[in-house]
C-alpha cells in the first residue's frame, strides 16, 4: 500500500492511497456474498448462489461498488496507522482516482494541536478587592425592601413606592410577520428606586418616569435602545410603552436591628447577618472577577502561542453553542426562529457572524486549558475527587434535582448517573486546579517547572465515543467517480 500525505492549510491532511489490485478482487467475492444475502436470487437460497450467477444478477457495477466500499472499510484504519494520523472527526473519501490499480483520495481532519509558547512568562496582575461595607449596607437595604409592609395610598407616586401597573411595549418598526409586542404585563408591581440605584428593566430610568402619576392615570413612553443593548431582541429598536397606573402602594420599612436579623433568617443578631452577607458578597464578587480574569489570561497566552484545529471541530462546537442558545431562549418561552426574525437575521447569517466566532473563542480557550493541564501534569487525586463529587451532588439537590427518578430507572440508570457525576466532578476539579496554576504563574509566584518526561497521572476518562479511526464517509458514490 502506497500513501502520499499532503497537509492542507485548514489542519486537514489529504491522503492519496494506492492499493494492490488483488485486494479489490478479493473483496469482489465478499461483496457478492453480501449482496446475495440481502436479496433473493431465483433458484437459490439466500447467500448460496455461485459468484458468476450473483454477478449476472446484480451486474458488475454493483459488485464493484460494494467491493470498493468493503476495501475502504478494510484499509482506512491501516492507512491512518501507517500515516501516524490521529483524526479529530470521521474522514472523507473524496474520490476514487482509479480502479486498476485502486487509488483513493481521503481527506482527514487532524486532531487539534496547541503550542503554548512561553506561557510561563505571561504576567497578569490579580487585583480583586473584596466589597466594602457600603455593599453590605446595600444588601441590608434590599432585605428591608423585601420585608417591608405596604399599604394602598391615595396620592401620586413617589420614590420608594410600589405602584401596580399594566405595561404593554411594542416595537415601532417590527419586521413583516413579526409580533411587535415585546412586553405585556398586567397588575405588575414596580419599585421606584432611588435614582442612583435605578433598575435597568425595561430600560434605565423607566420606573422614575412614573413619579407624580396617580392611580387611574396613564403615560406613553417611547425609548430607543442602543445597538449594544443587553437584550439582543431590542438592539437598535424603538419601543413604545403604554403604562396604566392601577394602584399606588406606600412602603413602611422595618428597623435595622437584631429582631430584623432574626426575621430575615436564622441569625442570632444583626452582626451575624452582616457577616453572612459579607461572605456571600465576597464570594459572588470574586467569582465574577475570576471569570473575567481567566478569560483575559488565557487570551494572553493564546497571543504568544498557536492553536490549530480542522473546520469539523469548530462546527461541532458551534452546534453546542447553538444548542445552548436554544435552551436559554426556551427558558424565556422563545424559539430560535422567532428570535432571529425579531433581529431580521436568518440562521446562516447568525451562525456565521455570531455563533462561530463565539464557538471559536470557547474552543480555543478550552484547548489551551487542556494543554496546560497536560504539560503541567495537573492531577486529580481520589480524596479531592470524592469531595468534589459530594459538592456536585449537593448543588443538584439544592437546585431541585429529583433523585427519586434514578431509583425508578433501575441500577443501570444509577450507575450511568454516578459515572456522569464523576466525570463532571473530575473535569471541574481539573479545570479549577489548572486555572489556579495559571494564576500562580501569571502573578509571579514561584512554581517549579514540570520535568519534561511524562509520568503516569490519574486523569478523568474521556466519555465513550466511536472509534474515529474506523469512520469514513463518501463524498460521491464510486460509480459516479468511475464515470468521471
Amino acid at each position: 500500500m502506497k500513501i502520499d500525505k499532503q497537509l492542507q492549510e485548514d489542519h486537514q491532511v489529504k491522503l492519496l492511497v494506492e492499493v494492490e489490485t488483488e485486494r479489490l478482487e478479493a473483496n469482489k467475492h465478499k461483496a457478492a456474498r453480501r449482496l446475495a444475502r440481502r436479496g433473493k436470487i431465483p433458484g437459490f437460497r439466500p447467500g448460496k448462489a455461485p459468484y458468476d450467477v450473483i454477478c449476472r444478477f446484480y451486474g458488475d457495477a454493483a459488485i464493484q461498488e460494494e467491493a470498493l466500499d468493503l476495501l475502504v472499510e478494510e484499509i482506512y484504519p491501516k492507512v491512518l496507522e501507517q500515516s501516524e494520523i490521529e483524526p479529530a472527526a470521521p474522514g472523507l473519501l473524496e474520490k476514487v482516482e482509479s480502479i486498476e490499480p485502486p487509488k483513493f483520495a481521503f481527506l482527514v481532519p487532524l486532531a487539534p494541536t496547541v503550542d503554548l509558547g512561553n506561557y510561563r512568562a505571561v504576567r497578569l496582575p490579580y487585583d480583586w478587592q473584596p466589597p466594602g461595607e457600603d455593599k453590605v449596607d446595600e444588601a441590608i437595604e434590599e432585605l428591608r425592601q423585601m420585608h417591608a409592609v405596604t399599604e394602598t395610598v391615595e396620592r401620586p407616586i413617589q420614590e420608594g413606592d410600589f405602584p401596580l401597573v399594566d405595561i404593554r411595549g411594542e416595537k415601532e418598526q417590527a419586521a413583516d410577520g413579526e409580533n411587535p409586542v415585546v412586553i405585556e404585563r398586567t397588575d405588575s408591581p414596580l419599585f421606584i428606586r432611588p435614582q442612583q440605584k435605578e433598575e435597568k428593566w425595561p430600560f434605565s430610568g423607566f420606573s422614575r418616569k412614573l413619579i407624580g402619576l396617580s392611580a387611574g392615570e396613564s403615560v406613553d413612553i417611547t425609548y430607543a435602545y442602543d445597538k449594544d443593548a443587553e437584550d439582543e431582541n431590542l438592539r437598535g429598536q424603538s419601543v413604545h410603552f403604554k403604562v396604566n397606573i392601577k394602584t399606588v402602594h406606600g412602603v413602611t420599612l422595618p428597623e435595622v436591628n437584631d429582631e430584623f436579623a432574626k426575621t430575615v433568617g436564622e441569625f442570632e443578631n444583626l452582626e451575624k447577618l452582616r457577616q453572612a452577607l459579607c461572605t456571600n458578597l465576597e464570594k459572588r464578587s470574586q467569582n465574577e472577577y475570576d471569570d473575567e480574569y481567566y478569560v483575559r489570561l488565557i487570551d494572553k497566552i493564546k497571543e504568544g502561542g498557536k492553536v490549530k484545529y480542522p473546520p469539523q471541530v469548530l462546527e461541532r462546537e458551534a452546534g453546542r453553542v447553538l444548542d445552548d442558545i436554544r435552551k436559554r431562549l426556551a427558558a424565556q418561552k422563545l424559539d430560535l426562529e422567532t428570535y432571529l426574525k425579531s433581529r431580521q437575521l436568518d440562521e446562516e447569517k447568525y451562525t456565521a457572524e455570531e455563533v462561530r466566532p463565539t464557538a471559536a473563542k470557547r474552543l480555543e480557550r478550552s484547548l489551551i486549558l487542556n494543554e496546560v493541564a497536560r504539560v503541567e501534569k495537573i492531577d486529580v487525586d481520589e480524596p479531592s475527587l470524592k469531595q468534589e463529587f459530594d459538592e456536585t451532588v449537593n448543588e443538584l439537590q439544592f437546585g431541585g434535582f429529583d433523585f427519586r427518578k434514578l431509583t425508578s430507572g433501575g441500577k443501570r440508570a444509577q450507575e450511568r448517573f454516578a459515572e456522569a457525576m464523576t466525570m463532571e466532578s473530575a473535569n471541574r476539579l481539573l479545570t479549577r486546579r489548572t486555572l489556579e496554576r495559571l494564576k500562580a504563574l501569571a502573578t509571579g509566584q514561584k512554581v517549579e517547572a514540570v520535568p519534561g518526561e511524562d509520568k503516569p497521572r490519574k486523569r478523568a476518562k474521556p466519555p465513550a465515543k466511536s472509534d474515529l479511526k474506523k469512520q469514513v464517509t463518501k463524498k460521491t458514490t464510486t460509480s459516479e467517480n468511475k464515470k468521471k
